[in-house]
């Protein structure tokens, strides 16, 4: 607030003549922008992480040919460093209006996709750094979101609005602020994009259609450098920061390009996953009396009439569905830090458990040899064998395996949500290859192999990170 009388008198004398009468004209006579926004939840027990702007021009009336055209063809769009870039030079844009076309051919080669060649032309865009709502589910409890929270989401707006009105089609604007089914490379939004504007996702154009983004996974590349004691030199370009729009276009089933081919026609650049689902195929299925199994290999064969199982592997590389699938029905007890809620609790009931005649299988971590330990030395006062199952699972499945746990519930029987990046990161800073020297009859690994069901695998074998 403005405090010296004298300053605020001097700052009115310089408002114009037209601010001051909007100022004093009744709000529902001002002139409105023409984005209209909505939030949207990804379902029922969540809030809403989906911000819509849609955009329709004055002139965009129901007698407007182009506007009854039915659009089969979807051409979507990233937004920052695709369509737009700061106008600064900053990394993030410094307030609403620090931006620019990220290349001045970007608005005209939008308005000839939707005006000449019937194309639905919409924008994707994962926006992490914006926040809707407080987390209902906190550590603290509901709270209302701060100044700052919304005062992004205002700057957002308000940048979207004017670039909106400068490209001046008919169009839409999709932010993901959350980290569910929204969010690329998951299609959620696509299907928001499809219930929106009418289109069944089984009549679009998919081999017309396209989606433009900078996330492509390109790998750095050395070009020439300039100048006259440089042209011997090299400079680096440098690599995608993710590969999630180039997944994103392959779950939708259509056509991926980054900014620099669609609208400069360079040649493509090489690029690269950290997960490839070329790797993992869809399983085989087996016939089995009544059943189908995806193989009949024999993945673990029992050894002892009672022994110790331990578990030795990153989160998401499969454990508890091993468990669940191949010790289980042997007849083997689970232990699991997740449900007893501490490493001594694990111990107690481990032993309770081996006293008891049972044999026990440790689903937990165990990345280093001085947790194994406990379980070793356990095991021999028990008179029993311990032997180690190691799952060797690099850390992209992992992460991969653990979203695809957390969002579907048909895949989730334990109800776990997603961990962050701090839970993989911190295993492999720990983790020491076992040995059979620490103490175990064997060593079994693991290699992770998709094994569930043709359905199961509709599900798991799309991008999700």
């Amino acid at each position: 607030m403005l405090s010296h009388p004298p300053k605020l008198l001097i700052t009115v004398t310089c408002i114009k003549e037209g601010a001051v009468a909007s100022f004093f004209t009744p709000t529902s006579q001002k002139p409105k922008g023409r984005t209209i926004w909505t939030e949207r939840a990804p379902d029922e027990d969540n809030p809403e992480t989906l911000l819509v702007g849609r955009y329709e021009p004055a002139e965009a009336g129901k007698d407007d040919p182009s506007h009854r055209v039915k659009r089969r063809k979807i051409a979507a769009f990233d937004f920052d460093s695709t369509l737009i870039t700061t106008a600064s030079g900053k990394t993030h844009a410094s307030d609403p209006g620090d931006w620019k076309w990220w290349d001045p051919s970007v608005p005209a080669r939008l308005r000839q996709l939707y005006h000449e060649e019937e194309y639905r032309v919409v924008i994707l865009s994962n926006q992490g750094g914006l926040k809707l709502h407080a987390d209902p589910k906190g550590s603290k409890g509901p709270k209302n979101l701060g100044s700052k929270e919304r005062e992004r989401v205002a700057n957002f707006k308000q940048k979207c609005g004017a670039v909106l009105a400068q490209l001046d089609i008919p169009t839409s604007i999709y932010a993901a602020t959350g980290r569910d089914n929204y969010r690329k490379p998951r299609t959620g939004m696509w299907t928001e994009v499809c219930d929106d504007y009418g289109v069944d996702p089984a009549e679009v154009d998919l081999e017309g259609s396209v989606f433009v983004g900078d996330a492509g996974g390109r790998t750095a590349q050395l070009r020439p450098g300039g100048g006259d004691d440089n042209s011997k030199k090299k400079a680096v370009t440098a690599k995608d920061f993710s590969c999630s729009d180039r997944n994103f276009a392959h779950n939708v089933g259509i056509a991926y390009k980054t900014p620099e081919e669609f609208f400069l026609g360079e040649a493509p650049r090489e690029f690269a996953r950290d997960f490839d689902l070329a790797s993992y195929p869809a399983p085989a299925e087996v016939e089995d009396g009544n059943h189908k199994n995806n193989s009949k290999e024999v993945i673990f064969e029992r050894k002892n009439p009672q022994d110790l199982i331990l578990f030795v592997g990153p989160p998401g590389a499969g454990k508890s569905t091993f468990y669940w699938r191949h010790l289980k029905p042997l007849g083997y007890e689970r232990v699991n830090q997740d449900a007893l809620k501490s490493r001594a609790r694990c111990l107690k009931v481990a032993a309770e458990l081996l006293a008891g005649g049972q044999s026990v299988a440790v689903d937990n971590t165990n990345p280093d040899p001085d947790g194994r330990r406990e379980w070793v030395e356990l095991a021999r006062r028990h008179g029993v064998p311990v032997r180690c199952m190691w799952f060797r699972v690099p850390p992209a499945l992992c992460e991969h395996n653990d979203v695809v746990r957390a969002l579907n519930k048909s895949m989730n029987p334990e109800a776990r949500t997603a961990l962050p990046k701090l839970a993989f990161n911190g295993y492999f800073a720990r983790f020491k290859e076992p040995k059979a020297k620490e103490g175990f009859q064997d060593v079994v690994e693991v290699e992770f192999k998709f094994r569930g069901t043709r359905e199961e695998y509709v599900i798991w074998g799309r991008y999700w990170t």
